[in-house]
């Protein structure tokens, strides 16, 4: 019997070709975009999952409250870690961890690497193995160093012969090797080539051991026999014996995050982390769904209109005994077959398109076709989307009568037809959903990437300070600008996009001394309001002129109202570091990070250390040739060191990559989603339009113009598309606006945007149905009156 089944199942595909074809096609591209967009989120979903200790592992943050706002960071105190773990018995391991990026020289050979300052307890705690080395004395000693297996191979040829081999760290230090990791795998958020001894970092930087400020992040390991939903909310309070000077108004807490979690929620609301990333997964979880659904939908009315061709075989087969259930198991099992060619065609399309989507993503994903779970996933998602597809075309084939289907005829009733209508408007509802979101996306990326930022960040050139530079500053600096191509140039601790990184506790005239909150805080030279394109609200720049030479400030509007002055010119701030001087000027907000979130307080202040970068003002059209000068200074300035920079203009718009990303995936699959779309409606027009054949020859014998034939063949899709659109905006608008909540700062949402959304949709499908509306129209009428 199944054999028969299968038989005819395959009869039937291959005697309607067209349709089999427009089926097979909607599937597969359904299936490709949902497989593809599976297996992004499992990507994204197994991102720090290979830790074997991955649910003792937690990420610790800092939470404060003041003045009835709270604010939270994962910056936390320098010392945090080692003290957890000496106070806390439920803590086994506790590690802090500070990025950094250095030069490394063995012999001849110079390269910059990124790596890590962390406790002796980090190997402990993630599962990064180790080659070669002892996991016990990795970093017992400050002169030793752990180098990854790319980096050994690079500076030695391998990781055996790296291990007791000595680098020169940063042109000043010479560290010995004593252990290699394996690489970094590209599913950890924590990636690095090197790691170096917590306590060294404290020695090299004195100022940074203390309490107020916020520069490291903390990692802890509970033991297995601790309760983490009991832990955390006991260590809300760990801070009020360190943090002597909160006072009234503030309030500093401490809070936990598994650290398998913090990939995908890493932006805080309320205080507490459960945004990020997983927004993205949710929003492509569900434009997966409505794919799929839109290609089952297309079979769903293909079939259906199709019974017209298959009543009679229908007819025999209940007249030989064939029972209703067993029609349905028939018509489902051919469904299933077509699904089953959807999948391989699918399979090879994902193959094809890997590529050019890990482009896009910046993944590394593969068909996992080694592992028996994606077999399973993939035999699930076929037979649930076999189901969906094939369910509703076999209870209605299955409950014709034999008489009537014996005689060919096939009528459906008002509510079959009204149910197909509304799977055609469904569909259109879909995809004016995802063409509205990706207009929504494309514009709010236009948006990021358009906005004022508060400074110029064209033709502004960062060059991070390596070697010497720093002492060869001012050299540089006079000879830079006395050539042309350079309009000023100063010094920063971070760079324009990683303002806001460091925070430190400020004190200010008039407020409680006990009131001491955190704000971000920047390390800058002479120039730099200049260099930068700031505007300057009240007061002067930092100037030798005037006798600043260190220790004075500059902040910004919104640090200038939380401290209240009503001339904030003069008044004295005081850092808990110790830096302490008058507030010279108030400079307009600019934005520290992405638009993401609000412009937060900002102290500028003038130092002589601390710096990291030198910032750069070209002139417009002279950047190369200005690059070129500055090179050949620093090569003669700082020869041990090659000369590296970075354009600010870019470095800003890295920080929108995934926005990027989601906006060109977004007008794919919108693309997609229309074509299958279409794709089904020209399948009932062509339907649709042999059905009413002879309606169109008596409507022409009578007297019907091409053009009158084309509106009442065309007009009933476009109804449909009309209604799909009152419908979908409602919707498209609460959507949106959900994932715009997301910024701070966001596009305005204009009424063109649902309305240029519905207008593509009409028109796609006025040209889908066009050509058969336009065929039927010009036919000849006495050949549509043979018909019957």
């Amino acid at each position: 019997m199944i054999r028969n089944y299968f038989i005819t199942a395959w009869r039937n595909l291959l005697r309607n070709k067209v349709f089999s074809l427009i089926n097979l096609s909607g599937l597969a591209l359904g299936l490709t975009c949902s497989l593809l967009i599976m297996l992004w989120i499992k990507d994204e979903r197994r991102v720090d999952g290979f830790h074997a200790n991955g649910q003792q592992l937690f990420n610790v943050y800092e939470r404060e409250y003041a003045e009835g706002e709270v604010g939270a960071t994962y910056a936390t105190p320098a010392l945090l870690a080692e003290e957890m773990k000496k106070i806390l018995p439920e803590v086994e391991y506790a590690s802090s961890y500070f990025l950094d990026q250095n030069i490394f020289r063995v012999g001849d050979k110079i390269f910059k690497q990124q790596g890590a300052w962390v406790s002796n307890d980090f190997l402990e705690m993630f599962s990064f193995p180790l080659l070669q080395g002892n996991i016990n004395n990795v970093l017992q000693d400050p002169a030793n160093i752990a180098i990854s297996r790319k980096m050994a191979v690079l500076l030695f040829g391998s990781p055996a012969k790296a291990i007791g081999k000595t680098v020169q760290y940063s042109n000043k230090e010479n560290l010995v090797v004593t252990a290699v990791f394996n690489d970094i795998p590209a599913n950890s958020s924590l990636q690095f080539d090197y790691l170096h001894n917590w306590q060294q970092f404290l020695h090299l930087h004195p100022a940074e051991a203390k309490w107020s400020g916020q520069i490291a992040q903390t990692f802890i390991q509970l033991r297995k026999n601790a309760n983490a939903a009991l832990f955390g909310p006991s260590i809300t309070k760990f801070l009020d014996k360190y943090y002597t000077t909160q006072g009234p108004g503030l309030r500093k807490e401490l809070g936990i995050q598994r650290f398998d979690e913090r990939y995908l929620r890493s932006k805080f609301s309320n205080g507490v982390p459960t945004e990020g990333r997983i927004e993205y997964v949710k929003l492509f979880s569900l434009v997966a769904i409505f794919i799929l659904l839109i290609a089952c939908i297309n079979f769903m009315n293909l079939s259906t209109v199709r019974a017209a061709k298959r009543t009679r075989e229908i007819g025999v087969r209940k007249v030989v005994g064939a029972e209703r259930g067993t029609l349905i198991l028939q018509f489902i099992g051919e469904a299933m077959l077509l699904v089953f060619f959807s999948i391989i065609l699918s399979l090879v399309l994902v193959q094809m398109l890997l590529p050019l989507f890990n482009h896009i993503t910046g993944k590394q994903i593969a068909l996992p076709v080694a592992q028996p779970v994606f077999w399973l996933q993939l035999i699930g998602l076929g037979l649930i989307t076999g189901f969906i597809a094939g369910s509703y075309p076999a209870l209605v084939l299955s409950s014709l009568r034999p008489v009537k289907a014996l005689k060919g005829v096939l009528r459906f009733s008002n509510s079959s037809v009204n149910f197909r209508k509304g799977l055609v408007v469904f569909q259109f509802v879909l995809s004016i959903l995802l063409i509205t979101g990706t207009i929504v996306i494309s514009k709010q990326v236009n948006f990021l990437q358009t906005r004022n930022l508060g400074y110029t960040k064209e033709n502004l050139v960062t060059i991070p300070i390596e070697g010497d530079l720093d002492r060869q500053y001012a050299v540089l600096k006079q000879k830079a600008l006395q050539q042309s191509g350079i309009k000023s140039m100063s010094l920063m601790t971070g760079s324009p996009t990683g303002i806001g990184n460091y925070q430190d506790s400020i004190i200010w005239e008039g407020k409680d001394p006990l009131y001491r909150p955190t704000m971000a805080v920047v390390s800058v030279g002479y120039d730099f309001i200049k260099t930068m394109g700031i505007q300057l609200l009240q007061g002067r720049d930092f100037s030798p002129a005037y006798g600043d030479k260190e220790n004075s400030f500059l902040v910004n509007e919104t640090a200038a109202q939380r401290f209240g002055f009503k001339s904030p010119l003069g008044q004295t701030l005081r850092l808990e570091g110790g830096e302490q001087g008058p507030i010279v000027g108030v400079v307009k907000d600019f934005h520290l990070s992405s638009l993401h979130d609000q412009v937060e307080p900002l102290i500028i202040n003038l130092s002589e250390k601390g710096w990291g970068t030198i910032v750069v003002r070209t002139e417009a059209g002279k950047t190369q040739q200005a690059l070129t000068l500055l090179g050949s200074l620093c090569k003669k300035l700082n020869p041990a060191f090659p000369f590296t920079y970075h354009f600010a203009d870019k470095e800003y718009e890295a920080l929108y990559k995934s926005e990027q990303m989601i906006g060109t995936l977004s007008k794919a699959f919108a693309f997609l989603a229309i074509l299958i779309s279409c794709l089904g409606l020209l399948g009932l027009a062509m339907f649709t339009a042999s059905q009413r054949t002879k309606e169109i020859g008596i409507r022409k014998v009578l007297g019907a113009s091409v053009a009158r034939v084309f509106v009442l063949l065309s007009g009933e899709f476009l109804k449909l598309v009309l209604v799909a659109f009152v419908i979908a905006v409602p919707f498209s608008w609460w959507l949106v606006h959900q994932w715009l909540d997301n910024y701070a700062y966001r596009t305005e949402l204009s009424w063109w945007i649902f309305a240029a959304a519905g207008i593509v949709a009409l028109l796609i499908a006025l040209l889908t149905v066009s050509a058969q509306a336009i065929k039927a129209a010009t036919a000849n009428p006495v050949k549509s009156l043979k018909t019957e």
